[in-house]
C-alpha cells in the first residue's frame, strides 16, 4: 500500500489544530476536501484515526500511534522537494538591515558573479539561527556570541569600524578624526539597542571599556528620526559603522574614530548540510576579502578577540 501524502498532510493538520475548519484554512482546501482525504486514509489503513467530539477532533489510539511517524514522513518529503527547488531559486541571505555593510557584501557578490540573491531582514542572531535551522534562509549575517547549534557553520565576514555622528553645532563637528579617549564621559543615544541582542551586548562592552554612556530611551521611531534629532542638537551623539549607509543630512557630521578603532564583527552563518549551489561561492567571496585585524588597528571586546591575527 502506498500512502497519499496529501491525505497524511490533512490528518496531521487536523490532529494539530483539532478542528477541520482550521485545518482546511491552513491547507488552503475546503473542509469537505479535508474530510474526504482523511476518510480515504482511514480506509486505506483499515482503522479510524480521528474521533470527533464536542471539543473538536482527537486522535484515536491508532491515530496517536500514526501521528509522529506521519509528521516525520512529511518533513522528509518536504526536504526532498526543497532539495530540488533550492537549486533553482535565489540564494536567500539574511542581512539584518539593508543599511548595514552586510548588504554591500551581498551586493558585491551578486555583481561580481551574477548570482541570483534574495535579501531578507530580521532581528539578528535570535531569529537568524531558527531561520537557518528550518531552511527559510540559506545564510545569515550576525555577530556570533557563544556556542552555536552543531548543525551551523560560520566564518568572519567583515569588521565595521566605528564612526561618531554629531550635529553641526556639536563641539566635535569640525574634527576629522576623534579618539575613544576623547569620547570618555560622552552619552550616545541609541534607541535601537534592543535588550538581549548581540549588538546591544557589543555596545555595553564598548561603554564599559571607554567610560561611555549608552542611552536607549525611546520610543524608537527609526534611523531617520534618530539622525534628525542628532543633527539639531549641540550635545547628542550617536554611533554608526563605517559601512552603514547614512542618508545625507545638511546638519549632520560623520567622524571616524582613530586607531585602535572599535569594530563591530559580522559573521556569515549557514547550515552545514545546505546544498544550494550558490552558497559556496558566497562563502569563498567573503573569505577572500576578509583580513584578520591586529591590536594596533582595532579594538574588540573580549568575546571577539579570537579574531585578532596571531
Amino acid at each position: 500500500m502506498e500512502l497519499d501524502l496529501g491525505a497524511v498532510r490533512a490528518f496531521v493538520a487536523v490532529a494539530g489544530c483539532r478542528r477541520f475548519g482550521e485545518a482546511a484554512d491552513e491547507l488552503g482546501l475546503s473542509q469537505q476536501a479535508v474530510s474526504k482525504r482523511i476518510a480515504k486514509l482511514e480506509s486505506d489503513l483499515g482503522t479510524t484515526l480521528l474521533r470527533r467530539t464536542s471539543a473538536g477532533a482527537e486522535p484515536t489510539d491508532d491515530g496517536a500511534a500514526f501521528l509522529l511517524p506521519a509528521r516525520a514522513l512529511l518533513a522528509t518529503a518536504d526536504q526532498a522537494v526543497d532539495a530540488v527547488r533550492s537549486r533553482r531559486r535565489a540564494l536567500r541571505v539574511d542581512v539584518l538591515g539593508t543599511r548595514l555593510a552586510t548588504t554591500e557584501l551581498v551586493r558585491e557578490f551578486h555583481e561580481s558573479s551574477g548570482a541570483d540573491v534574495e535579501i531578507i531582514t530580521s532581528d539578528g542572531l535570535r531569529s537568524a539561527v531558527p531561520a537557518l535551522l528550518r531552511g527559510s534562509v540559506d545564510a545569515a549575517f550576525a555577530r556570533v556570541l557563544g556556542p552555536l547549534d552543531p548543525a551551523l557553520a560560520h566564518t568572519p565576514a567583515r569588521l565595521d569600524p566605528l564612526h561618531v555622528l554629531v550635529g553641526v553645532a556639536h563641539p566635535l563637528a569640525g574634527r576629522k578624526r576623534v579618539t575613544m579617549a576623547e569620547l570618555a564621559g560622552t552619552t550616545a543615544w541609541m534607541p535601537g539597542n534592543a535588550p538581549g541582542t548581540e549588538w546591544t551586548a557589543w555596545f555595553t562592552d564598548l561603554a564599559a571599556e571607554f567610560a561611555l554612556n549608552i542611552e536607549t530611551r525611546g520610543p524608537n521611531f527609526g534611523f531617520d528620526h534618530l539622525l534628525d534629532e542628532v543633527a539639531r542638537s549641540a550635545e547628542t551623539v550617536t554611533f554608526a559603522g563605517e559601512g552603514v549607509r547614512v542618508p545625507w543630512h545638511p546638519d549632520l557630521v560623520r567622524i571616524p574614530v582613530a586607531p585602535p578603532v572599535p569594530c563591530y564583527p559580522h559573521y556569515l552563518l549557514w547550515r552545514r548540510d545546505n546544498r544550494h549551489p550558490l552558497l559556496p561561492g558566497l562563502i569563498a567571496h567573503l573569505k577572500a576579502r576578509y583580513r584578520p585585524p591586529t591590536t594596533a588597528e582595532v579594538w574588540l571586546p573580549p568575546p571577539d578577540r579570537h579574531l585578532f591575527a596571531c
